[in-house]
């Protein structure tokens, strides 16, 4: 009996350790949606890769396209973005159950625009440093949502859409 109990208690706490840390050390997980933004409505893929327990880092492409009046002139413009990302992940920290994943961190990023010849203002964001706190729900238990906010460079906004583990 006392064996079993030991068994049982092991297996439960094995069971409720691995179940509250949704970063696994070694996977990937790819990401997908739309942005928000004061110049068009950003569409990024991106992928997140657990390096440590509770901590990844990961990189993102996003394209948005607007149309912009500039001294009585419009322009249309599409915009390329690029940027890597560190997060750390709060699930064991906060004891916060497996299918919830809160994280905050640091991003790094650099934007290039597509302009017509004649617009005179700026074709690149120069290279900008910004900081992230995002959250996911997973429906099933490779499938999920997310949403994040994020300030501090020109990947500045909010984000949502999916989340899904490789």
């Amino acid at each position: 009996m006392k064996k079993l109990f030991l068994l049982l208690s092991f297996v439960f706490a094995t069971h409720v350790i691995l179940a509250q840390n949704p970063v696994i050390i070694g996977r990937s997980q790819f990401n997908a949606g739309l942005g928000l933004s004061s110049s068009g409505i950003p569409v990024y893929l991106g992928l997140d890769y657990g390096i440590y327990k509770d901590i990844t880092l990961g990189g993102e492409f996003s394209y948005r396209s607007y149309r912009e009046n500039w001294k009585q002139d419009y322009y249309n413009h599409s915009v390329i973005g690029l940027s890597g990302n560190g997060n750390y992940h709060f699930n064991r920290l906060l004891n916060i159950p497996a299918n919830w994943d809160f994280y905050a961190g640091l991003n790094l990023g650099f934007s290039s625009w597509n302009s017509p010849n004649a617009y005179k203002g700026s074709h690149s964001s120069g290279l900008g440093l910004g900081m992230q706190v995002g959250g996911r729900y997973y429906f099933k238990d490779n499938m999920g949502i997310n949403l994040e906010l994020g300030g501090g460079n020109v990947f500045s906004g909010g984000k949502i859409g999916i989340s899904i583990k490789l």
